[in-house]
């Protein structure tokens, strides 16, 4: 596939995936386009030789495998990929109207995850997400998304504070609540929901909704060097992690790709990174397929997993941020992380087996590192590794403004991404 062609699947990928459900749903499309097969966690799994399976929990999170066409003594182990769903955004407080002055409707929004809040401002956004409504069958819950301009969080005027180009520390209390209408469009946002969920809007008893901002993807650069857009944190891995493990297919290993929730606050929920989500899969596969407890151990220690989380990339204006030597670039191939405190799960071993995988796929790969005297983040890697103890490598594809509402990337980076994980998976 050409580099625009899969660009625009990327980008339609991401417009269709406003919040973590949404990208789960989408996800689960592409894999039943392929033939995958749907399991529930509440019931007992029916696999087999060569099949293509996946399974999601709480609509947030989502593993698929596909199980190579041998018998099962010949299996090695598993190959996986994991990344994450959720992009750092504003989250709807349970009773979120207010009106100001009997004149102004607003919503009472609180963050979710690590935000730049600057980037937020007078942007066009909407609201999305999934609610939970009782119905003749019981409990229903559906996805929902205004999919239209509904809000703005507007800034304060230069002349109402001369100060602002100075720098200005936001109180997400006080400067970060959209106006979403004049006073009398109250109530308004449960209709619409409602309706689109098509319950009534007495019959909504819980949600889970978010911002989203309505800036669209798009190539940019004279060279078309660059992709600006929403949510390239992490939904550009989490798309060519499912992408690849749709082409792939492995003689030996079972390939698993895993998209979890909540990663941007820290994983620890029962959909997180840190939660028993992966165990439980691997140890039923296993069990499913007439495995024993020490075959599993067997297959666990003959594993390996790419934790894909996007990377920072050397900044234009602040080349001072960045490590003397391990700076990545924009267009400079997939980035291995390292940290000597292991808030990267890398070491000599799995930075080994990802630069062969990258010499095998002909493509080039870059390394990064923080400065000395500064603290990064964490990614998916150490925290699942918690939970299911294999050989893994933290990698990313290099990125500049992660965490603003519109992150830029590289246009080449996608394909070589896509490129490593096929040759990963085909193993």
């Amino acid at each position: 596939m050409n580099q625009n062609m899969q660009l625009q699947q990327l980008f339609t990928f991401i417009e269709k995936s406003p919040t973590c459900f949404h990208a789960v749903s989408n996800l689960e499309k592409m894999l039943e386009g392929a033939g995958f097969q749907k399991l529930e966690e509440k019931n007992k799994w029916d696999i087999s030789i060569g099949g293509k399976y996946y399974v999601n929990r709480n609509d947030s999170s989502i593993i698929a495998f596909t199980i190579p066409d041998c018998s099962f003594n010949e299996i090695k182990g598993f190959h996986m990929v994991a990344a994450h769903s959720d992009s750092p955004c504003f989250k709807l407080k349970e009773i979120p109207e207010n009106i100001v002055d009997k004149a102004y409707l607003k919503w009472n929004v609180e963050k979710y995850g690590g935000m730049i809040l600057s980037t937020w401002l007078d942007r066009p956004l909407s609201v999305a997400g999934r609610i939970v409504g009782k119905t003749k069958e019981g409990l229903q819950s559906s996805l929902v998304n205004l999919d239209r301009d509904v809000a703005i969080i507007p800034n304060v005027a230069i002349h109402m504070n001369r100060d602002m180009n100075k720098g200005v520390e936001y109180n997400p209390q006080i400067d970060m609540q959209p106006l979403v209408g004049a006073a009398d469009a109250k109530g308004t946002y449960l209709e619409l929901l409602a309706k689109e969920a098509g319950i009534k809007k007495e019959d909504i008893l819980g949600t889970d909704l978010f911002l989203y901002n309505r800036d669209k993807c798009r190539v940019i650069g004279l060279d078309e060097a660059f992709i600006a857009g929403p949510r390239l944190d992490d939904l550009e891995c989490a798309y060519a992690g499912m992408y690849s493990l749709i082409k792939g297919q492995s003689l030996q290993y079972i390939n698993l790709c895993a998209v979890f929730d909540n990663e941007e606050v820290g994983s620890g929920t029962k959909q997180g990174a840190d939660s028993t989500f992966l165990k439980d899969v691997l140890t039923r596969i296993c069990t499913k397929l007439g495995m024993d407890e020490e075959t599993y151990c067997c297959m666990l220690a003959n594993s390996f997993m790419i934790s894909a989380d996007n990377a920072h990339a050397l900044h234009p204006n602040h080349t001072e941020k960045a490590d003397a030597e391990n700076r990545p670039i924009l267009n400079g191939g997939i980035v291995i992380k390292h940290h000597g405190s292991q808030r990267y799960a890398t070491d000599a071993y799995s930075a080994a087996v990802m630069k062969d995988i990258c010499q095998q796929a002909d493509v080039p790969c870059q390394t990064y590192a923080n400065r000395s005297d500064m603290v990064g983040g964490s990614t998916l890697g150490n925290i699942s590794t918690s939970q299911v103890s294999v050989s893994t490598v933290d990698i990313g594809l290099p990125q500049l403004a992660m965490h603003s509402a519109m992150e830029t990337a590289g246009t080449k980076d996608i394909g070589y991404l896509i490129e490593a994980l096929q040759t990963f998976y085909k193993q």
